[in-house]
């Protein structure tokens, strides 16, 4: 019985499933922005949020395991524990943002853009924060 789980599940076999989401977090991971399908972001937006949470809360040692047994690159791990662990210090979570994005031409699909928040995406005007100083 499935009573009260709501988990989002994609519709493949789950090997076929595992590998696309593996694929597509550590895409989002080393490029900061994807654009995918509305399920597929849904499915990976609360992996991406458990493994940056898992390196800040967890000694290196143990959080480089955790995330290695998710990311299919070693440079996505890296990331994780040098560049996002600083970044979102003060954040407690919810460290990814879904925008909608139209739908794909072929299929009509709706895409959406998974982007990770305070990002600096190539091509982007960086945003000045106001300072209280």
């Amino acid at each position: 019985m499935r009573h009260r789980k709501s988990r989002v599940r994609l519709g493949k076999k789950p090997a076929l499933a595992r590998a696309m989401e593996r694929n597509l977090v550590t895409s989002v991971l080393l490029y900061e922005s994807v654009r995918t399908t509305k399920v597929r972001a849904k499915v990976v937006q609360p992996i991406i949020d458990r493994l940056i949470a898992q390196a800040k809360r967890n000694p290196d040692q143990v959080a480089i395991r955790a995330i290695n047994r998710v990311v299919t690159d070693a440079n996505a791990c890296r990331k994780i524990i040098e560049v996002l662990k600083k970044r979102y210090a003060k954040r407690p979570s919810g460290f990814t943002r879904i925008v909608p994005a139209g739908s794909r031409k072929g299929d009509g699909a709706s895409l959406v853009d998974l982007t990770m928040l305070d990002a600096e995406l190539p091509g982007s005007v960086p945003t000045k924060t106001p300072s209280a100083a």
